[in-house]
């Protein structure tokens, strides 16, 4: 959305200069105004550069959390395992009986 108005915007600035070189304006005086108008293009050549930056940024950022998202879901999937893991080896009443651990171990296997 930013290079879109920054396109807008150096055509507007492009519109001013033709503007200026074909009547000028009788506020001010010609060179007061092309020297605006440079400063100016000086800013949105530094906007358009600060842009370029951030556009660079945010895909470095954006790549960082899909590594993240990648890694959380195997974690998250690698916990509900052990978690079920855990839940399948407590033994089922309060005393562990050996025909209660040999019940477990066949339903493990």
């Amino acid at each position: 959305e930013l290079e879109n108005q920054l396109i807008a915007k150096s055509k507007t600035l492009d519109e001013l200069k033709q503007s200026l070189a074909s009547n000028g304006s009788a506020e001010q005086t010609p060179e007061a105004q092309s020297l605006r108008i440079a400063e100016l293009c000086e800013m949105k050549d530094s906007i358009v550069n600060q842009v370029a930056q951030l556009k660079a940024s945010m895909q470095s950022i954006l790549e960082q959390w899909r590594a993240y998202d990648e890694i959380y879901a195997e974690v998250s999937l690698m916990t509900t395992r052990y978690l079920y893991c855990i839940d399948q080896c407590k033994p089922s009443g309060e005393e562990a009986s050996l025909e209660a651990l040999k019940k477990q171990v066949k339903t493990l296997q």
